[in-house]
């Protein structure tokens, strides 16, 4: 059996030694990167991930942080360890969309197209989400096939004709959301009052919802302008200008960084996951099958988590995802982020075995600014 490296590096796969580097908060975030340094790796070939030229400017960036080792603070004096951040999925976590404003925004499209005929009361709503494994296109597929597809349709246009109603219930449920008939969840703007009197930063963020960044930060300003101020809000732009987008995703990059050698040091991080765990399995006689690398999705949550934490200038274990989703629980658990669920309609009979606790609302018996505090000390 090949021998196993008792250097800490060498047990990290090249990709996690990369974010190691990047991301501990002993390292100070830089504005240039003026040298080149090879990462350690067990592969033979050496893995070059950097080369000289800055980084893109941006409100990330300080021009007094240089990418080199700081020694780390004691635990017991660092003013850090009684700071705290809590960053929220808006979807399913400000407002219920899934309960008050997919189904709405799904019967106006269908009558925007005259398909007078189809109609879904929110039995029949939640019946398709439960059939379809909550995927839209299977959804409608599943009804049309139940109810019968336009006369004049022809056969090789299902595929067109369900695209084009999830554009109009797009764009209904867009209008619902600035509306004010869309109701934000009970007891969440005292619960971020409350947050804000302690001093704890608060982020929303807004990129990886269902329905958009756009339907996201309308469901924000719904907090009100004088809360939306003292709030940060992480949406696409901020993350690809953190320094965190910046070295791994490679956004803000294409001067100082070849695109097909960041493509080529992902696929080898991969490759060496993959070898590990297998070794690993064949010591413990246990079958292992990793087909594909993580998806771009889902590096998009790991990366918008990253960036929430790192403009509330917190630590990772300082930060607490308010999520609603599985996505957010998993993506938490990737970055060692404590994480709390608050079910919404869509995830009400889901599990969430990685988080610190999980409710069903704000305020009261539900989740409240104590019991964040006390379950994130546990």
């Amino acid at each position: 059996m090949q021998t196993v490296h008792s250097s800490p590096l060498h047990r990290l796969s090249c990709r996690e030694a990369m974010e190691a580097c990047a991301l501990s908060r002993c390292l100070l975030l830089p504005r240039s990167v003026p040298f080149a340094k090879k990462l350690p790796s067990p592969s033979p070939a050496p893995l070059w991930f950097l080369r000289e030229g800055p980084f893109t400017n941006s409100k990330f960036s300080k021009p007094s942080r240089v990418l080199y080792p700081a020694p780390c603070a004691s635990p017991s004096s660092s003013s850090s360890e009684r700071d705290l951040a809590l960053l929220f999925e808006v979807e399913g976590v400000i407002a219920d969309v899934y309960r008050f404003g997919n189904r709405q925004a799904f019967n106006v499209a269908f009558q925007k197209l005259g398909l007078d005929c189809a109609n879904w009361p929110e039995p029949v709503y939640v019946d398709l989400m439960r059939r379809s494994g909550r995927d839209e296109e299977k959804m409608l597929t599943l009804f049309f096939n139940r109810i019968g597809w336009p006369t004049s349709l022809p056969t090789n246009e299902k595929d067109s004709f369900v695209k084009s109603v999830l554009r109009q219930k797009k764009k209904a449920l867009e209008e619902y959301v600035s509306s004010s008939d869309l109701p934000l969840r009970p007891g969440v703007e005292s619960f971020i009052d409350d947050a804000l009197k302690e001093g704890i930063h608060v982020v929303m963020l807004t990129t990886y919802g269902r329905n958009g960044e756009k339907t996201a930060r309308s469901l924000i300003e719904k907090l009100g302008q004088d809360r939306v101020s003292k709030v940060k809000i992480v949406g696409k732009k901020e993350v690809e200008e953190s320094f965190y987008g910046q070295l791994i995703l490679g956004k803000g990059l294409s001067s100082s960084l070849d695109e097909k050698l960041l493509k080529e040091a992902t696929k080898a991080a991969f490759m060496e996951k993959k070898r590990i765990a297998e070794e690993v399995a064949s010591i413990l006689k246990l079958s292992v099958d990793i087909s594909t690398p993580p998806s771009e999705g889902f590096e998009m949550v790991v990366a918008t988590l990253r960036a929430g934490a790192e403009l509330a200038d917190l630590p990772v274990k300082n930060c607490v995802l308010i999520s609603g989703s599985q996505t957010g629980v998993l993506a938490a658990e990737r970055v060692a982020m404590p994480c709390v669920v608050i079910r919404n309609s869509l995830t009400a009979r889901a599990e969430f075995h990685s988080a610190k606790v999980v409710m069903d609302g704000f305020g009261g018996a539900d989740l409240t600014i104590s019991k964040v505090r006390s379950k994130i000390g546990e």
